[in-house]
């Protein structure tokens, strides 16, 4: 199997319109068209071409958080493919252990922090609970802890 030193070079050549950098984290940037990979792992030739998909896609931003589950899939979907072209192999349980820290991720910020029930994204960061009509703030905490804050709510 391939390691990410021996891989960089042929995706560089591939897509050289594509900036690839080492970071301490797998990321995309649509802004800078960079690649940001982990080099404390040279193995985990997986997220290098899980984030390569998303600039292939010209994945930017999202507005509803299903909306990142739904860029998430695609990216995944797309290196699954990307990856056979390296012969990298790429299971379907590596790619759900990764769509499962997005779904865990979408569900706790759901929770309504009044009742616990699951509320809706009403908009960017902001929940209803459909149970007893409280409204909160989350934070982005992809990268962090999650944080809830109570907007107003309709509780007597």
């Amino acid at each position: 199997m391939l390691s990410t030193h021996s891989l960089l070079p042929k995706l560089q050549a591939a897509y050289p319109h594509f900036s690839f950098t080492a970071g301490d984290r797998f990321a995309w940037s649509p802004d800078t068209q960079t690649i940001f990979y982990d080099t404390s792992d040279p193995r985990n030739t997986n997220l290098l071409i899980h984030e390569l998909a998303h600039g292939v896609l010209e994945h930017r931003d999202y507005s509803k958080d299903v909306e990142l589950i739904a860029m998430e899939t695609e990216a995944w979907d797309t290196a699954v493919v990307l990856a056979a072209k390296y012969g990298i192999p790429i299971s379907d349980g590596t790619v759900q252990d990764h769509l499962d820290t997005y779904r865990d991720w979408l569900h706790a910020r759901s929770i309504c922090p009044a009742c616990e029930a699951t509320g809706y994204q009403s908009a960017k960061n902001e929940y209803t609970c459909v149970a007893c009509g409280h409204v909160w703030r989350v934070n982005e905490a992809r990268l962090c802890g999650l944080r809830r804050y109570s907007k107003r709510s309709n509780l007597r």
